[in-house]
């Protein structure tokens, strides 16, 4: 028994001992790749022939080491600590208006309801030529907003340009605090289907949220419910957990995180009674749904509570925290990861798996691993959310692409509604006949020219031919794919009417009803409400879809 004892003994002290030298051996690393980085900046310092500036130079290295972790882990200095705090409480004190930078200088894109630059009677497409007496005309936009933001209370002035009428005038505009609704709109769609947009998962989101759901609930007698997370990047994960606790049932697990850590380990569950249980759900997503948004998602799809409609979401599961750093800096750091109630982890694969946008490419099952849901359904992990119902994502026409990014559409809006007082209510707004060829005359106007992407690949592959000397032999065949592929703007302003009327429309009710005029006139030809209808119609189809059963 001694002889056991004493081999145990030693076994142990083996291992605590390798342990340590490993740590030391891993220490000992540390602290002389610290120590040649000091040195190199010293010498450096001492013999570069231009002078170095160090705060720069530090923080490109800092940014460097960074650069080869995942891209959620950052150095934040002082000097951007506020837009830190804008992203977590959507609050900023400024005077509540977007602005561009076109030909004509800085000019406000769109306008909050009830904001300071609303209440002042600044409008979209006015033109700033001063702020504070400076004139824009050199700004960037970035430098723009910045002399627009201040401590709340404080006064700006702007002398703005009518766009129309060229008169300037000169206004004062008190500085607020200015909150981003995380709900910008809500309302019923038809046949009792309700809808909530949530813009982002800040301070108080899910007190929102509770308070549209019950208005719609009590006052509205909604019989199913959207919620809509497209293009929502995140946020606050308690919020998030607070509206997925209305629908599932206490002490349901919704999310909880793993790391390195232990002691950074949490696991978030329904805290309170839901509020209905069995009222069927949809969550609208996009390949911009991220972080919050998708756990959202994920957790009510693993709890077999909600059919997900859309696009794969964008594949962020990573947990981060802030941690102090000397002289007011802060470093956001990557501690664990997030997984959904079926053991899955949200995030992609592969950080650097993406595609140019940004986006995660498709994965291959191989790769993945094999989840199940609360009823038995097969789920999988590797990159976002994977919905229940696929929605193919249309791509604009070129035409409307340039129209709207060379202002066409913004511009002819902007007179259009010199013309217009009053366009009435959102949700009966047409544009007529007569005002589509209105705005196709005012292109011809504008010598409108564009070029496709087959016009410009022909165009390459052509110069490509020629420079290795073979154009004379397909020379006819280029000139006849040329002829075949010339566009012309007439036809392409007739082919995708459809399509520019739809843009045009938003923009004009926008200007009238604000963001949530944008909504509901976009709303009025969405693909994801036809897809949801039509689900909704069939309700042994979406019954099916969250059960195991084979459809």
């Amino acid at each position: 028994m001694k002889k056991i004892l004493i081999l145990i003994f030693f076994a142990t002290f083996s291992v605590i001992a390798i342990a340590n030298s490993k740590n030391d051996d891993r220490n000992i690393e540390i602290s002389k790749n610290l120590d040649i980085f000091n040195s190199t900046y010293k010498e450096l310092e001492l013999f570069y022939v231009d002078t170095i500036k160090p705060e720069s130079t530090i923080k490109y290295g800092i940014d460097a080491m960074l650069g080869q972790l995942d891209p959620y882990t950052t150095y934040i200095p002082e000097s951007e600590l506020e837009k830190l705090k804008f992203m977590t409480t959507g609050e900023y004190a400024g005077i509540g208006c977007v602005i561009g930078k076109n030909d004509e200088g800085i000019y406000i894109t769109d306008v909050y309801e009830g904001m300071p630059a609303y209440k002042n009677g600044l409008k979209v497409g006015d033109i700033i030529t001063k702020i504070d007496g400076k004139q824009t005309s050199e700004m960037t936009t970035t430098e723009a907003s910045e002399k627009m933001k201040g401590e709340a209370k404080t006064m700006v002035t702007f002398t703005i340009k009518n766009p129309i009428s060229q008169k300037e005038k000169k206004v004062e505009v008190q500085r607020e605090k200015i909150v981003i609704p995380a709900i910008q709109y809500y309302d019923t769609l038809s046949n009792g289907v309700g809808y909530i947009n949530i813009n982002s998962f800040t301070e108080k989101s899910g007190d929102k949220f509770k308070e549209a759901f019950l208005d719609l609930k009590d006052n509205y007698k909604i019989k199913s419910l959207v919620i809509d997370l497209r293009n929502n990047p995140g946020g606050i994960l308690d919020e998030a957990v607070e509206i997925v606790n209305l629908f599932v049932d206490k002490k349901s697990t919704v999310v909880y995180t793993k790391g390195k850590n232990p002691d950074l380990d949490e696991v978030y569950k329904a805290r309170k009674e839901p509020i209905d249980t069995n009222i069927p759900l949809f969550v609208w997503v996009n390949r911009n749904s991220a972080s919050a948004s998708e756990i959202l998602a994920g957790a009510l799809q693993d709890l077999d509570r909600a059919v997900i409609v859309g696009e794969r979401t964008f594949g962020k599961g990573l947990v981060q925290t802030t941690r102090e750093l000397p002289y007011g800096g802060s470093l956001k750091v990557t501690v664990a990861k997030y997984y959904i109630p079926s053991g899955r982890c949200i995030q992609s694969i592969d950080y650097s798996n993406r595609s140019e946008e940004g986006y995660v490419t498709r994965i291959p099952d191989s790769l993945t691993s094999e989840f199940k849901t609360k009823n038995g359904r097969i789920v999988r992990d590797g990159g976002g959310i994977n919905p229940d119902v696929q929605i193919e994502i249309k791509n604009h026409a070129t035409v409307s692409y340039y129209l709207y990014h060379k202002n066409l559409i913004f511009n002819f809006v902007t007179q259009y509604m010199a013309k217009h007082a009053n366009i009435g209510p959102a949700k009966s707004f047409q544009l007529s006949d007569k005002d589509y060829a209105e705005f196709v005359e005012y292109v011809k106007g504008q010598n409108f020219t564009y070029e496709l992407k087959t016009e410009e690949g022909v165009k390459a592959l052509k110069e490509l031919i020629q420079s290795e000397g073979y154009l004379d032999y397909a020379k006819e065949e280029f000139e006849a794919l040329e002829k075949k592929l010339t566009h012309n703007i007439d036809n392409d302003l007739k082919m995708f009417e459809k399509e520019i009327r739809n843009l045009i429309s938003i923009e004009i009710v926008k200007r009238e009803h604000y963001q949530k005029g944008e909504f509901i006139e976009s709303l009025k030809r969405d693909d994801y409400r036809e897809k949801t209808e039509e689900l909704l119609s069939d309700e042994k189809k979406w019954k099916g879809i969250l059960t195991a059963e084979k459809k």
